[in-house]
């Protein structure tokens, strides 16, 4: 579990060093993505509302819309009970 989130913190420290979605990251406050600085300088940037909706994304992911604590704990690491890749039921 932890491989895979330092496998997406890094590829999200390196992608804006080659590419920068269009648009606005913050439209009411008029900030783009190009104006975001790369590396670390850019937490400073990003609004307080947008590290709210991370935060929470972040633990939807975690968490699910409905599991209880207790399954969380007590589950098997990756065992989702869907199948394999998620499309079949389980094996």
């Amino acid at each position: 579990k932890h491989g895979r989130l330092a496998m997406m913190a890094t590829i999200g420290f390196i992608t804006p060093f080659y590419a920068k979605l269009p648009g606005y990251l913050s439209p009411s406050k008029d900030i783009k993505f190009e104006d975001i600085p790369v590396g670390i300088t850019a937490i400073a940037k990003v609004p307080a509302a947008g590290w709210v909706q991370i935060l929470l994304f972040a633990a939807l992911c975690e968490f699910g819309l409905g599991p209880s604590i207790q399954e969380w704990k007590e589950g098997q690491p990756g065992d989702y009970g869907r199948g394999a890749l998620g499309m079949f039921g389980p094996i």
